[in-house]
């Protein structure tokens, strides 16, 4: 092959890269907002003021994996990804958890982010059961296993988070709530995206949402 056919080849390349990456920044600019459990964007702005009376994340109290009490304080001015799971999983589970690590790798020096896992089997998985999983897992500082009251659980994951897009199906307690969906929450408790969480373009695009919600908070500011 001649240097002149090796430059042209090599001159696609570097415009091929170029275009992926213009695609991978091509909506992040501007996320929608959602608000309900059919996961219709609404396109407002972040200084509107119809966000003051928007669909926001509750107070909430759980244990992490090293018997701390994580509430809401822990979130704020934060950023977050949001799933449910349980150590026990023998199916979805793991593979939650593997792509969650990615997306902690991404942002592991990075204040601004953070992880809940909430346990959809918190009886079961107490304190000392999640700190076993965090240490097999790899689960780092910014990441947060939690248990609690499993009411106050299910609640949060299907009448705030959605997870289940359930379209407002009012389901019981003890319906198991079982999804593979991550949930991305922004400084002000909106939620701004939902992804499946076995899906690796999926991982691939919270962690480009997650990195346009940093750019937005710096413009704003």
């Amino acid at each position: 092959m001649n240097n002149a056919l090796i430059l042209f080849f090599c001159s696609l390349l570097i415009l091929g890269c170029k275009q992926i990456k213009k695609e991978q920044m091509s909506r992040v600019d501007a996320l929608p907002y959602f608000e309900d459990a059919s996961f219709m964007p609404k396109w407002i702005s972040p200084n509107s003021k119809k966000l003051e009376s928007f669909h926001t994340i509750p107070d909430f109290k759980f244990t992490n994996q090293n018997g701390e009490t994580i509430t809401q304080e822990h979130v704020a001015n934060k950023i977050y990804v949001v799933d449910f799971f349980f150590t026990t999983c023998p199916g979805i589970c793991p593979m939650m958890t593997a792509n969650m690590f990615v997306v902690q790798e991404e942002f592991k020096n990075n204040n601004d982010v953070l992880l809940l896992s909430h346990s959809v089997t918190p009886t079961i998985d107490s304190v000392s059961v999640l700190k076993q999983y965090a240490l097999d897992k790899g689960v780092g500082e910014n990441w947060h296993l939690l248990t609690g009251n499993k009411k106050e659980i299910y609640d949060l994951g299907r009448k705030w988070y959605f997870v289940e897009e359930s379209f407002g199906e009012v389901k019981p307690v003890d319906d198991f709530l079982h999804t593979e969906n991550f949930v991305l929450v922004d400084k002000k408790r909106h939620i701004r995206g939902i992804y499946n969480g076995l899906n690796r373009a999926s991982i691939a695009q919270l962690i480009i949402d997650v990195k346009a919600l940093q750019r937005q908070s710096v413009r704003i500011h």
